[in-house]
């Protein structure tokens, strides 16, 4: 034990040290900050002068401004002029264009309308999944990356936009003049009636204007007879704080705490309560979330938790309670800068402890208890932080097969599907849409045919290892088992397809019906397949989907 005199000594010596220095610590911010800038201006003039060759002064300075921040979090980014639209994407998910998702398997090839949006232009002129484009404005695609040909097509509402389209029907050419509108993506996907009482709402963003949707759809749920609400923000990576607040104040009584915000200069510090009456404070509330559900998502989340109001099931949060400001840059410029951590009304930091170290996802990996605080909700549970929400009733996690994977990421199941629209002009209604056996035979006869890594996780975690060995020169004596264990694993591509087929046939319905009946009718066939919904709600209680 150390001496008390001792420990009063060193004390005062270190409050002493703390007091002479705190103002060589700002001077010396200062000046290592000019002693940069100066540097920096120095290279770059030094550079203009004498190399040889003539610089690319705008790719320099951006590289070394991404270096910069990057050495910060993965949040405080630069956006340049040029790149505005993209962050107005971000917040408002609207631009203006004509409303239809494009595809361009091949740079020297025709665009094809994979998917229109409901009540899109696109969708009002006619254009139709499988329609292909072949000049926008007069001017070929051919030769265009599917980017270029996107932002020719966007443009301000209003104006108009002429495209030459060979319909997927009648083979005919002809030319479309489009109107463009503000395109608007919902957050709110679906909402609707799982049974006589439980109503259902899937959420993916948190974008401008999405509080006063979701008041709405509450409120229209209910006078459907709706007595539990269950709200999905699985796979939501979050948006306006300020949307968080309007969603909690449709459950919580006008001036609840939200969230509290706390930053290193105090002009960042701000406190979040509801600011409107709340539609039902007596409603079951179950909200689902997962290791995808980050920021807004966790602000909602926790705060419900943290009240009490809602039962919060599915797996832990992504864990991201960073703060960003946008602030304005010469030449119309942007810096988003992380300046204050999200807490929750517990106290509780949404933040993970470490965000340089996450899962493959991104999200928060497991944290021991003995590095995480205790805190109460309102009526005395106990949670906890360490970063993200980790929630009350923990639901098994969709596992997907390599596979299955490899067939979204090569674009297979894509390219099948507009295979399969241009066979079938018409299905049943998106409610008793089947994939049958013989049509999966025929996706089957279809994939094998196209190049794609199919092998199991088993099988590549395998190659990987026979090269570890080869390479250690260990294989030659163990030959005879690593054949019959390859034997083993090794699967045929159309069998490995086969053996997954119930995996797989969800993917290829709900994609299908989209084409035909736009985005929320795929909603209400991933529902009909959704295991953790029905953990969620009692295997008594299946979604009529």
């Amino acid at each position: 034990m150390i001496h008390l005199k001792t420990y009063i000594t060193s004390v005062l010596t270190a409050a002493l040290l703390l007091a002479g220095t705190c103002g060589v610590s700002a001077q010396s911010k200062n000046f290592l900050l000019g002693k940069w800038t100066e540097t920096h201006a120095a290279i770059l003039k030094e550079l203009s002068e004498s190399y040889v060759d003539s610089l690319p002064v705008d790719k320099m300075e951006r590289k070394g401004i991404d270096a910069m921040l990057s050495e910060l979090d993965p949040y405080t980014v630069f956006i340049p002029a040029e790149e505005n639209e993209d962050l107005q994407m971000m917040i408002q998910k609207a631009y203006g264009g004509i409303g239809a998702v494009i595809y361009k398997p091949d740079v020297d090839g025709n665009v094809i309308i994979n998917e229109p949006y409901a009540g899109s232009p696109a969708e009002k002129y006619g254009l139709k999944c499988g329609d292909e484009i072949l000049a926008i404005d007069g001017n070929t695609v051919h030769g265009l990356t599917s980017q270029e040909c996107s932002d020719r097509m966007r443009g301000e509402p209003g104006t108009q936009v002429l495209f030459s389209v060979r319909k997927l029907r009648t083979r005919d050419t002809v030319d479309v003049k489009v109107t463009r509108e503000k395109i608007r993506i919902p957050d709110i996907e679906f909402a609707g009636m799982l049974d006589g009482t439980t109503g259902y709402i899937l959420q993916s963003g948190f974008t401008e204007g999405v509080g006063k949707e979701m008041r709405a759809a509450v409120t229209r749920l209910r006078n459907m007879g709706m007595k539990t609400l269950v709200l999905d923000l699985r796979g939501n990576g979050g948006g306006l704080l300020n949307e968080a607040a309007e969603i909690v104040s449709i459950f919580l009584p006008k001036g609840s705490l939200v969230v509290t915000a706390r930053g290193r200069d105090s002009r960042s510090d701000y406190t979040v309560k509801t600011s409107q009456n709340p539609v039902d404070t007596g409603l079951e509330l179950i909200v689902l979330v997962d290791s995808a559900s980050a920021s807004a998502s966790e602000i909602v989340a926790g705060a419900l938790q943290d009240t009490d109001r809602a039962t919060i099931m599915g797996q832990r949060t992504f864990g991201k309670g960073l703060v960003q400001s946008i602030r304005p840059l010469p030449y119309g410029g942007e810096l988003k800068v992380t300046t204050a951590k999200y807490y929750t009304p517990s106290g509780r930091c949404v933040q993970a402890i470490d965000y340089s170290h996450r899962n493959e996802d991104g999200s928060v990996g497991h944290i021991p208890d003995s590095l995480t605080r205790e805190f109460r909700t309102a009526h005395g549970r106990t949670v906890r932080d360490g970063g993200g929400i980790t929630p009350d009733v923990t639901l098994d996690e969709k596992e997907y097969s390599r596979i299955t994977y490899a067939l979204v990421a090569y674009g297979v199941i894509e390219e099948y599907v507009l295979d399969y629209v241009r066979r079938h002009e018409s299905i049943a209604p998106a409610g008793e849409f089947r994939f049958s056996d013989e049509d999966y035979e025929d996706f089957v006869n279809f994939a094998k045919g196209k190049d794609f890594d199919y092998r199991s996780t088993a099988k590549a975690l395998f190659d990987g290892m026979k090269e570890e060995l080869d390479k250690d020169g260990l294989s030659e004596g163990i030959s005879a088992q690593l054949d019959t264990l390859e034997k083993a694993i090794n699967l045929e591509k159309e069998d490995f397809l086969r053996l997954k087929k119930d995996e797989i046939i969800p993917l290829l319905e709900e994609e299908i019906v989209v084409r035909y009946y736009f985005q929320e009718a795929g909603v209400a066939v991933r529902l009909r397949y959704d295991d953790a919904l029905r953990q969620a709600l009692g295997s008594e209680r299946i979604p009529r989907y």
